[in-house]
């Protein structure tokens, strides 16, 4: 996964979410009806290269962001995982030991916000050289996060956090980089993606491997994605290039994925850009449907750059 990881796409039912420690909520969660997500998988695939976004709201968040990586939402509360980068990797001049880098030093989080953004607890997760949060999911129960090294084919442990307590509990352990995790509520397998979504894996609830497969889309690395009806996941990402001139181009999309094959449904560019100049599908994203309105939540923008990390809500009417 590059220094960016994808997203949190939502349908929404109603029960409660924290005690005491966290507040009693109203939640809409994953796993309870797939049904109502077939509106958003059906709003996501129909969105295509002239459709226009609305920045409809800008939310700042006033305390330390860090790098965001992934988004969900659960009811009326938002989880948003971060890298916190102590010290950055560097790039070996040849492989060593079958890594490109150095391991660097960080801390992995997940911040659980209300959805005006103030923090509400801020949950600390890694291990050693694993520091780097990805894309996260939630089923009806937990949020899965996955916090690997912060380089490629190295090891990473998924994490489930309840909903309920927020307390932390380890799933299972991966000799490899996850970027990004789906749980799916229907068969308890956990479907995951590699560094830059070159490959996927699934795997039982505790870890048993059950595939693993090349990503056969270039289109974009998805960075965040989340189970959706229809036997599909929506991942959010994007591809950088270099244009003639030598400056940095990121290209931002979205894409509806078979939660079997993997294998794209559709696939469509997203150009909504932030304050510090990056496409708004960077890092974070959850999609929603409402009424007829097909919503995102972005947060591309690091805690360090320009106006700091904002969240930008985007909507636009599809269908």
């Amino acid at each position: 996964m590059r220094s960016t990881r994808v997203f949190r796409i939502a349908a929404l039912v109603t029960t409660v979410l924290a005690t005491a420690a966290a507040t009693v909520v109203t939640t809409q969660a994953v796993g309870a009806d797939r049904s109502a997500h077939a509106p958003l998988v059906d709003a996501v695939s129909h969105v295509n290269r002239s459709t226009q976004w609305t920045l409809a709201r800008r939310i700042k968040l006033d305390f330390p962001t860090y790098h965001p990586q992934g988004f969900a939402r659960v009811g009326d509360r938002l989880f948003l995982s971060s890298v916190e980068i102590i010290e950055a990797p560097v790039k070996y001049p040849a492989p060593v030991d079958g890594y490109d880098r150095t391991p660097g030093k960080g801390r992995g989080h997940v911040f659980v916000l209300d959805l005006q953004g103030n923090l509400i607890k801020d949950i600390v997760l890694g291990e050693g050289h694993m520091y780097h949060p990805g894309g996260i999911d939630a089923d009806a129960t937990s949020l899965w996060v996955p916090v690997a090294e912060y380089r490629p084919r190295s090891h990473a442990i998924v994490y489930r956090i309840d909903l309920r307590a927020l307390t932390v509990h380890e799933a299972f352990r991966v000799a490899d980089h996850v970027g990004g995790v789906v749980p799916d509520p229907t068969t308890g397998r956990v479907h995951g993606v590699t560094w830059g979504s070159r490959e996927f894996y699934v795997w039982n609830g505790t870890g048993k491997e059950l595939s693993h497969a090349v990503n056969t889309s270039h289109f974009l690395d998805y960075q965040d994605c989340a189970n959706a009806d229809r036997r599909t996941m929506l991942c959010t990402g994007i591809t950088a290039y270099k244009t003639a001139t030598g400056a940095d181009f990121e290209l931002g999309g979205v894409a509806v994925l078979d939660l079997d094959s993997h294998a794209a449904r559709h696939e469509a560019p997203i150009q909504q850009w932030s304050a510090a100049g990056h496409v708004a599908t960077r890092n974070p994203v959850h999609l929603e449907t409402d009424h007829g309105t097909l919503r995102m939540w972005a947060a591309p923008d690091d805690g360090e750059e320009r106006a700091g990390t904002e969240i930008l809500v985007y909507e636009t009417t599809v269908g």
